[in-house]
């Protein structure tokens, strides 16, 4: 890899720049408990109606699909709320990564985040390199799973301070699932970048395959590395040191 080609560091989340653990033992039990609350206040509002509309919508494909998800009752308010709620829950149980509901989980995060409930986590090694890396002239972008509110949430609320100045774009979901070439090729092209310009860093084998196979470059992230793999790193530090 020419350092000098790279122009932007694509960045995943979850085991990334932060523990998976913050993911699963913070974030997601907080929005499994605040699921059915949440809604019930928020049901009637604008930017809510259609994320209850799109999780039923997904729930009648899981139906068609034998997943057997729990039934959805549509009879009353209540029950369209207790329903939604439920799905919700057995979609987060299931790490789903279906768009409403990492919509939907972004704005009980977000209700979270302003309350002081909830403050995003970093390695201690991504604030300074992120400042690194802006200073070098590179761009850093983020693509997760998690909807782009959610990431930034993240990134704003980190002890060490809000590091959303030093992030340049955000992309989740709606621009394509992370194991298809496609999707980044998609990252690229709004970017207005080649891929060969791009970094890719993350700690699914499967993504990595994905971003090289769209042209770009990548380096597998393993935090707690059980082997030597080759092109992996452990910490950022060695990504572009100088």
């Amino acid at each position: 890899m020419d350092a000098h080609q790279v122009r932007v560091v694509l960045l995943d989340i979850e085991g990334t720049t932060t523990p998976i653990d913050f993911v699963y033992k913070t974030l997601f039990p907080y929005a499994t408990s605040k699921a059915e609350s949440f809604l019930r206040e928020h049901s009637s509002e604008p930017e809510i109606v259609p994320v209850i509309r799109d999780l039923q919508a997904q729930h009648d494909a899981d139906t068609r699909q034998g997943l057997d998800p729990p039934f959805w009752r549509d009879d009353s308010e209540e029950a369209r709320i207790r329903s939604a709620a439920g799905y919700v829950r057995w979609l987060i149980a299931r790490d789903s990564k279906c768009t409403p509901l990492k919509s939907l989980q972004g704005k009980i995060w977000q209700q979270g985040f302003d309350s002081g409930e909830l403050h995003g986590e970093v390695y201690d090694d991504v604030p300074r390199a992120f400042a690194r890396w802006r200073k070098q002239g590179r761009n850093i972008c983020i693509y997760s799973s998690g909807s782009v509110q959610a990431q930034q949430l993240l990134f704003r609320t980190v002890e060490s301070g809000d590091l959303t100045p030093q992030i340049s774009a955000y992309f989740d979901t709606q621009t394509g699932i992370k194991t298809a070439a496609d999707s980044y090729r998609q990252i690229a092209k709004s970017l207005g970048r080649s891929p060969g310009e791009v970094l890719f860093l993350s700690d699914s084998p499967k993504e990595i395959d994905a971003s090289r196979a769209a042209g770009m470059h990548a380096l597998l992230c393993q935090r707690e590395p059980v082997s030597a793999a080759a092109e992996s790193i452990s910490k950022f530090d060695g990504v572009f040191p100088r």
